[in-house]
């Protein structure tokens, strides 16, 4: 009895069991939500010229610290989910038409224009034609926000839709985007260049869409004609060297893995009858075992080996990957080209990384950008908690362009006065 009574001291150790289960999980939140990371200005990866110059002094964005949401923006995962979840707040609804295009296998190609509702800062005619993430099109949030601020600062813009990710647009043929083919892009921007032949090409391509967009330009030099400059953002570069990181734990890799491979099975198997019906002529290689494989699949990787490849014909994964990957098209890009990722991106692998800096200490006309923060397409602003409805990436984009208009409008005016002066001469 005596012995219960000389306890008082139970209280004060419940009270520093709390204390350390507060102290825990706060340290926790702390640690997951990259709290304590420094913001700054992104690092920047080119070499010294007369084009670079002129883009750091053009470009505030360029080298003033970017600054993510004070509660959640430093953590890569929050921004990849809420861009993934919610795309962006109070997004706009820019009023464009949409064009079908019949490809020459009988594909049906659609994409939407949207019209400049304001005067380009140079006064030139300009159009941005946008190639959009993974199985995305022009009814994206994230892609209507940048298309409506793209429209107010001059900018036609021209968006495709991936063939098979509308879902009131039917396939027409046994086949559907991939990682790689051009086919779809080339077609919109041959539509642009002959509808309004007076305009000049921004490219611009986000994340699968930034594959898509730096193969087509290095594919052929044809294809550079008329392009003042190409932007891709949070894109891989190789899906080779990416699939080994793809199936890692390693920053839940493996976890986006699978909600991007569910995602991509419930498309495939919305147009089941246009690719397995039994009156449709597949490829000789996509075979109706396949659709069974496509059931059981967890990963992009398996998708991509069971289905994706056949529609092209590839003999394995391996050859699919290495053709279909922009990588050993980059150097064939001449046109000013700005590759941007964030370091926290989850997504995509910091060892990927080393394919645009590579790139950058080799030619002079590329410029890779990479903030600390901004996980997979986020790059979300704002105070503390609530989120700015433009976004960084969206300004930097438009940013870099209209300073790559005004350095070709400097060049064009400096040639005409050497002209003149080598006439009077």
């Amino acid at each position: 009895m005596n012995a219960m009574l000389e306890t008082p001291e139970l209280p004060a150790v419940f009270d520093g069991v709390k204390l350390a289960a507060v102290a825990a999980v706060l340290y926790v939140i702390v640690r997951c939500l990259n709290l304590k990371s420094p913001t700054a200005p992104p690092d920047l990866y080119f070499q010294d010229s007369g084009l670079s110059r002129f883009l750091l002094k053009s470009c505030p964005l360029l080298t003033k610290e970017y600054i993510p949401p004070l509660i959640w923006g430093k953590s890569g995962h929050i921004q990849t989910a809420l861009y993934g979840k919610m795309g962006r707040v109070r997004s706009p609804h820019p009023y464009g038409h949409r064009k079908f295009i019949t490809m020459s296998d009988g594909a049906t190609s659609t994409f939407d224009l949207f019209e400049p509702v304001a005067e380009h800062c140079v006064g030139d005619d300009i159009t941005m034609v946008i190639c959009p993430g993974i199985a995305n099109h022009s009814e994206k949030q994230y892609i209507r926000t940048f298309v409506d601020y793209a429209q107010k600062n001059g900018y036609r813009c021209a968006v495709l839709n991936h063939l098979g990710a509308l879902p009131n647009i039917e396939l027409t043929s046994p086949r559907m985007f991939t990682y790689g083919c051009t086919w779809e892009f080339g077609a919109m921007v041959n539509y642009i260049k002959k509808t309004y032949p007076l305009t000049q090409l921004v490219v611009v391509g986000f994340s699968l869409g930034g594959n898509i967009v730096c193969k087509y330009l290095g594919e052929t030099q044809a294809n550079q004609d008329k392009v003042l400059c190409c932007v891709s953002v949070c894109q891989g570069y190789s899906a080779l060297r990416a699939q080994e990181t793809f199936m890692q734990w390693d920053q839940c890799r493996r976890f986006y893995n699978f909600l991007m491979a569910d995602n991509m099975k419930k498309i495939i198997l919305s147009h089941r009858q246009a690719l397995f019906g039994d009156h449709v002529k597949k490829p000789q290689t996509l075979e109706d075992s396949d659709l069974s494989r496509l059931y059981m699949a967890t990963s992009l990787m398996q998708i991509d080996d069971n289905v994706m490849r056949k529609f092209h014909g590839y003999n394995s994964l391996k050859e699919y990957y290495e053709e279909e990957s922009c990588m050993r098209y980059l150097h064939r890009i001449y046109v000013p080209l700005m590759l941007v990722n964030a370091a926290d991106d989850p997504l995509v692998h910091e060892s990927l990384l080393s394919i645009p800096k590579s790139l950058s200490e080799k030619r002079e006309n590329v410029m890779f950008v990479l903030p600390l923060h901004g996980g997979h397409l986020g790059f979300f602003e704002g105070s503390m908690l609530l989120p700015e409805p433009l976004t960084w990436m969206d300004k930097l984009v438009v940013e870099y362009a209209n300073a790559i208009c005004q350095w070709e409008r400097s060049k064009l005016q400096c040639a005409e006065a050497e002209q003149v002066e080598a006439g009077l001469e």
